[in-house]
């Protein structure tokens, strides 16, 4: 079983890209008619993103329930809780301009992108900064939404789209995706930019990658398979200057954020002093291996929550090793080969693994391609399964696990 689209073994090709562009002559009658084809690309995502939002109401919808159950207010568990509270504090206050000595306590550590767009809204909005902060989120999940989309649908067809969307909507932590977060944000700009990639639109992949670098630490993973990609096409063309612009363009965002905070505190690691303050370092996975073994072999009772995350860091290096062998394009692999990296090499707390792992959407591929062949009966069966198991370990990481999720 082949990954690759039809078409893509033309020499010089990345696997899964399109011809360049027109050339610079006929760009605002290119320009014109992506305009013109956006109404079109809105109606054919429809499906996928109604989808997405009864996945992801569903899941509101158990929650709710729960904590009325349990008699406690669902906006500030959304709104304004863990992260979320980091975020809204730099938007409100700033960052800090020393690095202190005190563990998980200096905001740094923290991309700027999402709570800059939250101070700069709330500005233009009625409500708190909270409501901003969660609107942004929200909407950045149905961008998000339709970027995946847009990949599974250019390689494998409309049905193979709406399923991944679908899937991605009922991750097991699935409901980060709708609270004030930076994953949905992360994940619109990745999803775009890599279809960016496989469309030969390279200004725009460099331009986001760069956003999805000031908005998540491993927005480095987005950067690297942009600049791969970049670098593979001009195998055959050398002179291709919008990838080589792309591939210097994509790093920047990640590079600028560390850079300054390095001339913030007066020391080039700065950014990497903050996050030693944080334990987040690489240790090669020892740490993870460790609680793997911990919370599957010599733990009589682990906390569900712990096991839901050691099953989906197994489960997604399972499915890694299916994208290989469905050949997936480049720059998907090296996507999610190099965040898959990050997040089991790191040393760091355990229990938001399975949260840095909302944005490795091309994971979900060799899951949504089997249900796009399978029967209706075995494809509902599958489906709902993974909605209601997703619409409870929400809830349940929000209202049972002690800690953030």
């Amino acid at each position: 079983m082949s990954s690759t689209a039809p078409g893509t073994k033309q020499s010089g090709r990345i696997p899964g890209t399109r011809r360049p562009h027109a050339p610079r002559a006929v760009a605002p009658a290119a320009r014109r008619a992506l305009v013109r084809r956006l109404p079109h690309a809105l109606r054919r995502a429809a499906p996928a993103l109604a989808a997405y939002v009864a996945v992801r109401a569903t899941g509101l919808l158990v929650l709710a329930l729960w904590a009325h159950r349990q008699r406690r207010e669902l906006w500030p568990i959304l709104a304004a809780q863990w992260d979320a509270d980091w975020y809204l504090g730099i938007a409100e206050h700033g960052y800090a301009d020393e690095l202190g000595t005190a563990y998980n306590a200096n905001n740094l550590a923290f991309f700027p992108l999402y709570p800059f767009l939250v101070k700069a809204v709330a500005v233009l909005t009625p409500g708190s900064r909270a409501s901003t902060g969660l609107g942004i989120a929200v909407l950045a999940s149905l961008l998000a939404a339709w970027g995946i989309f847009a990949v599974g649908d250019r390689l494998y067809g409309r049905r193979a789209g709406v399923l991944l969307t679908t899937l991605w909507a009922a991750f097991p932590v699935g409901a980060v995706q709708w609270m004030g977060y930076t994953e949905s944000l992360f994940t619109a700009c990745a999803a775009w930019s890599l279809c960016a990639v496989l469309t030969g639109r390279w200004l725009w992949a460099g331009a986001l990658a760069a956003l999805a670098g000031l908005t998540r630490p491993t927005g480095v993973a987005v950067a690297v398979a942009v600049g791969v990609a970049a670098l593979w096409s001009l195998r055959r063309r050398p002179r291709r200057r919008r990838a080589l612009i792309a591939a210097g363009l994509a790093p920047l965002g990640w590079c600028a954020f560390v850079g300054w905070v390095g001339l913030r505190l007066g020391r080039w690691d700065g950014y990497f002093a903050v996050q030693r303050l944080w334990h987040n370092e690489l240790d090669g996975g020892v740490r993870t291996l460790h609680q793997m073994r911990q919370f599957l072999v010599y733990d009589p009772t682990p906390h569900l929550f712990l096991v839901v995350v050691t099953l989906t860091l197994i489960g997604a290096v399972v499915l890694f090793g299916l994208s290989l062998w469905d050949r997936q394009p480049l720059p998907l692999l090296v996507f999610t080969g190099v965040l898959l990296v990050i997040v089991l090499a790191s040393g760091g707390v355990y229990f938001p693994r399975a949260r840095f792992l909302i944005p490795a959407f091309p994971l979900l591929l060799p899951l949504a391609l089997h249900l796009s062949r399978a029967s209706h009966r075995h494809r509902t069966l599958a489906l709902a399964a993974a909605v209601l198991g997703s619409a409870y370990c929400g809830a349940h990481m929000l209202l049972v696990w002690p800690s953030a999720p």
